[in-house]
C-alpha cells in the first residue's frame, strides 16, 4: 500500500520509494523474476502522477541496476494521463 498524498510535507515521496524498494526485495528473497506494479497511490490516494512515475521508475531502475536477477518489471497504467505520465518518467535519464 502506497501513501495516501497529503501535500507532500508527510514523507510521502520516501514512502512511494519505500513501497516499490521492499516490494522489490521481498520478490527477489522469494525468487520472483516477474512483477507489476500499479501506478500507486495514484487513483483514491490522490498522489500527483507524474511525481509518482518518476519515484516509482528511480525505484524500479535503481533496483535492476543493483539486481539484475529481475528479468521482468511491468509498470501497468490506469488511463492515458497516467500512462503519458510513465511514459516521461522513463524517457528522463537515469
Amino acid at each position: 500500500v502506497g501513501p495516501i498524498w497529503r501535500g507532500g510535507s508527510h514523507g510521502e515521496p520516501e514512502l512511494l520509494a519505500s513501497a516499490y524498494r521492499e516490494s522489490l526485495r521481498l520478490a527477489m528473497a522469494h525468487g520472483v523474476r516477474t512483477i507489476a506494479f500499479p501506478a500507486i497511490s495514484c487513483g483514491v490516494y490522490g498522489y500527483p502522477v507524474g511525481e509518482a512515475a518518476s519515484i516509482a521508475v528511480g525505484e524500479v531502475r535503481s533496483f535492476l541496476q543493483s539486481e539484475p536477477v529481475m528479468e521482468r518489471v511491468i509498470l501497468t497504467c490506469f488511463g492515458q494521463t497516467v500512462l503519458d505520465a510513465y511514459l516521461r518518467a522513463v524517457a528522463q535519464p537515469a
